[in-house]
């Protein structure tokens, strides 16, 4: 085990949160036993392989041994040269190796890597793996268990297949976007986030953990493909079943919902925000009796769905009078009282004042050399018995090249400093 390791471990087991921060030994994690090799840049993709090294899978993240991943630079800097806040939290768990695959030597040595790996993970566009002799036949021959996640813009096979993808075009092409904002403006981005990037890695976690499932009957590996644009079409709820259907096309709603009023979000008193959800006739009574207006819910005025629906303008003005009329703290203590469905809009401020979101371990506390304590996310999902973990941060370059070569693969010290030399590692 490196110092690394060790170090960030027995920081681990310091931590209240049992989740994320147990040792790699103290549980039988579910992934142990899985190596994964993790070639991909940036986020899509990638983090499947992060989700895999939290619950216990092996992963290298193979990289060129001058430029490195590009995510280490995205983001906020840090005191670190080589890491990004971003960096630090998506790399976490993983193991840096540098081979230059533009170089036939460098693809051999990858090639003897996957020969000892389970799961292959990259996002580069359409036929670069080829480009440089790594082919599915050729992966295939090296291991024939081999699973194989490939995630694109535009996925693998159709027309735009090679064009760039990125979560802002995902969002945009696969018809979030169009759906953000409100009525007749500008359509907005749907929170500064990459979710097109989480979203598809996601999928991509599901897809290698049914293609696993599959390889456990039958010995046999298999390419799993997803487009970043499919993984944000998939969350569209019903607007493909509508159009086709009905021809409906769904337009911007603000923070409202055509489904249900009130369901949105509302200024307080002290200007702040929160977020009320009423989708049922029960839901908006008990609105109505923590707005101490009870006469509201009455068949007469608003107390059936249609008739809200018909009159969603005055509706939204009773309940945005009402909540700009008291603190946030107010109403949310009047509508829990009710049991309302609400929430705090929450800033990242908001959240590390949360007491809910420290009882469940959502902000981990890790040590990093040179930096001090650092807060990522914490692990989810909670398993009962085979909770994730994060032994350390994103890695330093290379920091595992040497022992991938030397002891995984069996190179001697003295073609290793050779390969050192040529910039193939």
């Amino acid at each position: 085990m490196s110092d690394e390791n060790a170090q960030a471990e027995a920081l681990a087991a310091d931590s209240p949160e049992p989740a994320q921060n147990q040792p790699a030994e103290a549980v039988k994690l579910p992934m142990n036993g899985i190596r994964v090799i993790d070639l991909g840049t940036f986020l899509a993709g990638p983090y499947a392989a992060s989700i895999l090294g939290e619950f216990g899978a092996e992963v290298f993240k193979v990289e060129h041994p001058i430029a490195g991943d590009p995510m280490r630079r995205f983001g906020t800097a840090t005191k670190r040269h080589d890491a990004t806040l971003a960096w630090l939290s998506e790399a976490r768990n993983k193991k840096s190796v540098t081979i230059d695959l533009r170089q036939q030597e460098g693809v051999q040595l990858f090639l003897k890597l996957i020969a000892k790996s389970d799961v292959l993970i990259e996002n580069f566009r359409p036929g670069t793996m080829e480009e440089w002799g790594l082919d599915w036949q050729t992966l295939s021959q090296a291991n024939p268990g081999l699973v194989y996640l490939r995630v694109s813009g535009y996925g693998q096979t159709g027309p735009y297949r090679h064009r760039s993808g990125f979560a802002h075009i995902a969002h945009a092409f696969g018809g979030l976007s169009y759906l953000a904002g409100f009525p007749g403006e500008t359509p907005v981005v749907p929170g500064t986030a990459p979710l097109g990037d989480y979203l598809s890695s996601i999928y991509g976690a599901i897809g290698i953990l049914l293609a696993l499932r599959h390889r456990e009957k039958t010995g046999e590996g298999q390419i799993v493909d997803i487009g970043i644009y499919e993984a944000v079409f998939r969350q569209l709820d019903e607007i493909a079943a509508s159009y086709g259907l009905f021809g409906k096309v769904r337009e911007r709603e603000g923070s409202g919902s055509f489904v249900a009023v009130p369901h949105g979000h509302f200024r307080t008193q002290d200007d702040k925000w929160i977020a009320i959800a009423c989708t049922t006739d029960k839901m908006f009574e008990r609105l109505a009796e923590a707005m101490e207006r009870p006469e509201l819910a009455s068949s007469g005025l608003y107390g059936d769905q249609r008739k809200r629906l018909a009159a969603r303008d005055e509706v939204n003005r009773l309940v945005i009078e009402w909540v700009g009329s008291l603190s946030r703290d107010e109403v949310m203590t009047r509508c829990l009282d009710c049991e309302v469905p609400v929430g705090k809009v929450n800033s990242i401020a908001d959240i590390f004042a949360d007491e809910h979101f420290q009882a469940r371990g959502n902000l981990a506390k890790i040590t990093e050399e040179g930096l001090g304590e650092v807060v990522v996310p914490g692990v989810i999902p909670t398993l009962s018995e085979t909770p994730g973990r994060i032994t350390h941060l994103g890695p330093v370059m290379g920091n595992a090249t040497y022992e991938v070569m030397r002891e995984l693969l069996g190179i001697s010290a003295d073609d290793i400093k050779r390969l050192r030399q040529r910039k193939i590692i």
